[in-house]
């Protein structure tokens, strides 16, 4: 297949690239390279990516209609999966408008793009924070999702919202994906893992929000390949079985399903940094601080469903995926 991959140069946008195209399919990716983190890690990225045949990269926003309007022209898309996102929930209180821009009007291009080129599927990155205040755990797709606890959260949600209008109004196939806390080699340097890592090598404190009082289904980035990639190859129909008097959030009587993709294991957040040390080969210097505005204390996905649709769950032990990490870590930095 010849498939659109946005968000290319980022840590999961990256790895399924690789994977596709591993597969035997053609990629053309597209990111904006921003400097929300530094941009020479998706620099190395690329130039990974750029070494298969079946790679074409474009240097493009999202939020620029006319680009995405070309692109979409030029190319005959048979599926796309949309990776590119302003991530992150603490920086969404910081600066709120890059998330309007790339995750809604972004997420609106992608959209058009879709219903006016006869894609047959759009798979697209949603987010666990969606489940905001809920506190009834594991977080199913089934539940309610009505009281996000950051802007961020809100945007992911209103993706939902505006897939399944689309899906609705024009029978596009859409899915979207709920990820949780997602951790690997060439993750993101503003994410835990990278940050306790960068700390505890260098002897430096690492800052443990709630005083370490936190539960993450951290999930594993090949765990989180092998699920988008499932899923594109199996597009959703609608239920016959939805019921408006009963509506389930999960399924449509359209050709829309959203799932959970997470490793279904939670881990508390001290025991996560012991994993990370074990690797390291020594101890943190621990600096614990309050909760942050935005975050949620606990996290666990119910993952029965992506299961049931796609015979696949994630499995990677925390100490497997932290000890990859932390070997490709090493090389990377050469420390």
């Amino acid at each position: 297949m010849n498939v659109l991959v946005t968000g290319a140069a980022g840590f999961i946008g990256f790895h399924v690239s690789k994977y596709l195209m591993s597969r035997g399919d053609t990629v053309v990716g597209i990111d904006n390279i921003n400097d929300y983190y530094d941009p020479n890690i998706k620099l190395s990225r690329l130039d990974m990516l750029k070494e298969f045949d079946g790679f074409k990269f474009i240097k493009l926003d999202l939020a620029d209609k006319e680009g995405m309007e070309k692109l979409f022209a030029e190319h005959k898309f048979d599926a796309v999966i949309n990776l590119a996102a302003q991530a992150g929930v603490r920086y969404s209180l910081e600066n709120p408008h890059a998330y309007m821009d790339s995750n809604i009007i972004g997420f609106l291009n992608i959209l058009e793009g879709v219903r006016h080129n006869n894609i047959n599927h759009l798979v697209y990155a949603s987010s666990s924070s969606v489940y905001g205040a809920n506190t009834l755990q594991p977080f199913s797709e089934h539940h309610n999702i009505d009281h996000p606890v950051s802007l961020y959260a809100a945007s992911k949600k209103a993706n939902e919202l505006m897939a399944h209008s689309y899906s609705h109004l024009y029978g596009m196939k859409t899915t979207g994906l709920r990820f949780f806390t997602v951790y690997g080699p060439w993750g993101r340097p503003d994410m835990a893992l990278f940050l306790f890592a960068k700390g505890i090598i260098e002897d430096q404190p690492i800052n443990i929000f709630n005083n370490g009082n936190m539960i993450r289904d951290f999930t594993y980035i090949d765990d989180i390949v092998e699920g988008i990639v499932r899923v594109m190859d199996n597009p959703p129909e609608g239920n016959p079985d939805w019921n408006g008097d009963k509506p389930d959030p999960a399924t449509s009587y359209t050709n829309y399903r959203v799932f959970n993709i997470g490793n279904n294991s939670p881990v508390k957040l001290m025991e996560f940094v012991e994993a990370i040390e074990n690797a390291v080969g020594k101890k943190a210097i621990k600096n614990f601080m309050p909760m942050q505005a935005g975050d949620v204390p606990s996290t666990c996905a119910d993952v029965s469903e992506l299961e049931n649709a796609v015979g696949f769950k994630p499995n990677t032990s925390i100490q497997t995926g932290i000890n990859n990490f932390i070997e490709w870590y090493r090389a990377y930095f050469k420390v």
